[in-house]
């Protein structure tokens, strides 16, 4: 465990440090178990779990939308962090799956806490989101145009997922999460470097290819499915262990860090066999690695920072200690970030 005394290396050099000083999640009421889906799909709890490691997952009702669980979200990190929704600067949304083309999810979710101060916008780097606009509030915070930053990962990938498609189906889930993200004096901690890249050669390898301005709704989309995600899964696993292992062993040497210098390695919460690869090849403790994603399979863009929010409330982090985000997604996209933990 890594105490502030850690000859870390300081990448920023400006005046202001990107503080994590409050989280919350939200995940829907209702439990998909793997049981419940063998009864939709020809599949089974056994087939599920040793494939994926994941049990159950949770599914929006039909009145919710992205903006309806990242508002939730939003209110329990303002709570946490002890912060009034009219402080709040910015807000950036990292979503997949938008309650509309316009106005954007963040402005939705402004309206709904009462955060009127704040300008917004959404972004969308599918799986990686949330470390991508984690970095995009960091750099807002530390050049000092913004305070306060609330910054979320809120999906319902329940609307895009072909239940029908045994390959896909079994792995998402809907929810969201929020990290209240503030400044604070150099050298306090918090966001210390972030490596974030992209392959858009791959692009076609995890895509939705239907309601955009390439295929516009129409009935013709429609019945051929181009809502629903596609995925080839095998060359996904593939790119996705590869990257992700590449990324945080570059983030860790640019910050002059060990894995052994983590408390906790978030990773993004797809698939156990991805988790177990990459820890084969970055190395470190099991239990550095913290892992949700058997109650919640894989939440796209909140996956990272609903699995930080139940790592702080589980009382696995304290002032001092490095967490490492590492995150994959379709684009394709992955990045990694180092964060000092400053909140508790």
């Amino acid at each position: 465990m890594t105490k502030k005394t850690h000859d870390l290396k300081r990448i920023r050099t400006t005046p202001l440090d990107a503080v994590i000083i409050g989280t919350g999640a939200y995940m829907p009421e209702r439990i998909l178990t793997n049981d419940e889906l063998s009864t939709m799909v020809a599949t089974s709890n056994e087939w599920i779990e040793s494939r994926t490691g994941i049990r159950e997952r949770r599914i929006a009702s039909p009145e919710q939308a992205s903006s309806d669980l990242g508002a939730e979200a939003a209110r329990r990190a303002l709570a946490n962090a002890r912060v009034q929704a009219d402080e709040i600067d910015m807000i950036v949304v990292a979503t997949i799956t938008p309650d509309m083309g316009l106005p954007n999810t963040g402005c939705l979710i402004q309206q709904k806490i009462g955060a009127h101060n704040a300008f917004c916008f959404d972004i969308e780097a599918a799986c990686s989101g949330f470390v991508y606009a984690l970095e995009i509030a960091s750099q807002f915070i530390s050049n000092g145009t913004v305070k306060t930053a609330l910054v979320l990962g809120a999906e319902k990938i329940s609307c895009i997922t072909d239940w029908k498609d045994r390959s896909l189906c079994v792995l998402f889930g809907d929810g969201a999460g929020a990290a209240v993200v503030q400044a604070r004096p150099a050298g306090t901690g918090g966001v210390i470097h972030t490596i974030m890249r992209s392959d858009g050669r791959l692009g076609d390898l995890l895509m939705l290819p239907g309601g955009g301005s390439r295929h516009p709704a129409s009935h013709d989309t429609v019945s051929h499915g181009l809502h629903y995600m596609k995925m080839d899964g095998r060359e996904v696993f593939k790119h996705a262990v590869t990257c992700m292992t590449s990324v945080a062993k570059d983030v860790l040497t640019a910050c002059g860090l060990k894995v052994e210098d983590l408390k906790l390695i978030i990773p993004h919460q797809a698939n156990m066999r991805i988790v177990k690869a990459i820890g084969d090849r970055l190395g470190g403790k099991p239990e550095q690695y913290f892992v949700n994603l058997d109650k919640y399979g894989n939440t796209s863009a909140a996956s990272v920072i609903v699995a930080l929010d139940e790592a702080s409330r589980k009382n696995h982090l304290k002032k001092g200690d490095l967490v490492l985000l590492v995150a994959f997604g379709g684009g394709f996209t992955w990045c990694a970030s180092i964060v000092e933990w400053c909140h508790g």
